[in-house]
C-alpha cells in the first residue's frame, strides 16, 4: 500500500495479539491500574486491526473477482466496486497509522478560570463548567469536582474537574482541543442598559497523570493548610482542611478546598500537581521535536483565543478551524461533538499533509 508504513502496521498487529494474551491472564487483573492501561491500549489498537483485516479480505476478494471476470462480466463490476473499497480502506488505515499523541488514551483534569470581565466572567465560567459536565454525561464519562472557588455573584473564580472514562475510551483525544481562552459576548444580568459585554474565561486541559507517569519527591513539596473559604472570603469550615501544595523545583502551586478532610484535599491537589508536571514535561519535550509535533502543541496552546460564544446571535465560532454554528443553546447544553469533530478532522488533515 503506497504511503503506508507496513512495517509499523505489522508491529501494531503483533502488539494487539500480545495484549490479547496478556489480558487473558488472571494475574494481570490483580493490578487494576495496569489492567486498565493494557485494556485501553488494546481498545486503541482495535480499529487498526479491524481495518487491516478488512483490507486483507477485500484484496483477496479482488484477486478472485479478477480471475473470474473473463468468464462472467458480473465479476468485472464487482472488481471495480472492490477497487473503490480498497482505496477507501487504505485511506482509513493511513489515517489510523498517523503518529499518535501519547496521552490520547488518558483521562483529563479540566480547569476553568475566570478572566477579563469580573463577575460576568465568573458567571460564564460556571456556564462552561455545566457545558462540560453535560457533555461528559452525554458521552457516558464520570466527573468529579476536585476544587472550586465560588464567586460572590455566582459562578466560579476557579474550578477544577476530573473527567474519567467508564470504559476504554481515551478522553484526552476529545477534550485536548478545548484548552485556550474562551470569549463570551452577551448582555450581563447586571447590565441595566442592555449593552453587550465581552468577557473571557481560560480553560486548561491536562492529561491526568498516574503515579507511574510522574515521580514526585515528598522533599520537594511544601504543604500549607488553611480554612476553606466561600464567596467573599468568608470561612465555610471551622477546621484547617484546605490544602495548598508548592512544588519547590518548579514553583508550581496547587490548592484544594472542596473536600471536608485535609487528606482528601491533599490527594486532590496532588492529582492536579502530577498532571501539571506531566503537561510541562510534554511541552518541554515538544519544544525540540519535529514541526508536526509542534503543530499539535500550537493547536492546544492555552494562550490563544480559541472560541467565541455569541448569545445575541445564538452563535458559536471556533477561530482555529473557522467552525461556525447557530446552535449555541444546544452547545452550552453539552452538544459539543460537532465542533470537536471539526477540530479533530482539521488536526488529522494537518498531520496527513505533514506526512506527505
Amino acid at each position: 500500500m503506497s504511503g503506508t508504513p507496513d512495517g509499523g502496521l505489522a508491529d501494531l498487529l503483533a502488539e494487539h495479539a500480545s495484549l490479547e494474551l496478556e489480558l487473558a491472564e488472571p494475574s494481570v487483573h490483580a493490578d487494576q491500574s495496569r489492567a486498565r492501561r493494557l485494556a485501553r491500549r488494546y481498545a486503541a489498537l482495535a480499529p487498526v486491526v479491524a481495518t487491516s483485516h478488512a483490507l486483507d479480505a477485500a484484496r483477496a476478494d479482488l484477486g478472485a473477482a479478477r480471475e473470474l471476470a473473463d468468464e462472467d462480466p458480473a465479476f468485472a463490476a464487482e472488481a471495480r466496486t472492490l477497487e473503490a473499497e480498497i482505496e477507501r480502506l487504505e485511506d482509513r488505515l493511513r489515517e489510523q497509522l498517523l503518529p499518535k499523541d501519547p496521552d490520547d488514551d488518558k483521562d483529563v483534569i479540566l480547569e476553568i478560570k475566570a478572566g477579563e470581565g469580573g463577575a460576568e466572567s465568573a458567571l460564564f465560567a460556571g456556564d462552561l463548567l455545566r457545558m462540560y459536565l453535560r457533555y461528559a454525561e452525554r458521552r457516558g464519562w464520570a466527573t468529579e469536582v476536585l476544587d472550586a472557588v465560588d464567586a460572590e455573584l455566582g459562578g466560579y473564580k476557579d474550578v477544577a474537574v476530573a473527567v474519567k472514562a467508564r470504559g476504554d475510551e481515551g478522553i484526552w483525544s476529545r477534550l485536548k482541543f478545548e484548552g485556550g481562552v474562551h470569549r463570551v459576548q452577551r448582555v450581563p444580568v447586571t447590565e441595566s442598559q442592555g449593552r453587550i459585554h465581552t468577557s473571557a474565561v481560560g480553560v486548561l486541559v491536562l492529561p491526568e497523570a498516574e503515579e507511574v507517569d510522574v515521580t514526585i519527591d515528598p522533599a520537594d513539596l511544601r504543604i500549607d493548610v488553611f480554612r476553606s473559604s466561600g464567596p467573599g472570603g468568608q470561612s465555610v469550615n471551622t477546621t484547617d482542611s484546605a490544602v495548598r501544595i508548592t512544588h519547590l523545583p518548579t514553583g508550581t502551586v496547587v490548592s484544594s478546598q472542596n473536600e471536608k478532610s485535609q487528606l482528601q484535599n491533599k490527594e486532590s491537589a496532588l492529582r492536579v500537581l502530577r498532571s501539571r508536571l506531566l503537561a510541562a514535561a510534554r511541552e518541554e519535550a515538544a519544544a525540540t521535536a519535529s514541526d508536526a509535533r509542534r503543530s499539535q502543541v500550537r493547536t492546544v496552546d492555552r494562550s490563544e483565543r480559541v472560541r467565541t460564544y455569541n448569545y445575541p446571535e445564538n452563535r458559536i465560532s471556533d477561530h482555529r478551524v473557522g467552525f461556525k454554528a447557530h446552535n449555541l443553546d444546544a452547545v452550552l447544553d453539552g452538544d459539543l461533538d460537532a465542533v470537536i469533530d471539526a477540530l479533530v478532522t482539521a488536526h488529522t488533515a494537518e498531520l496527513l499533509e505533514a506526512g506527505s
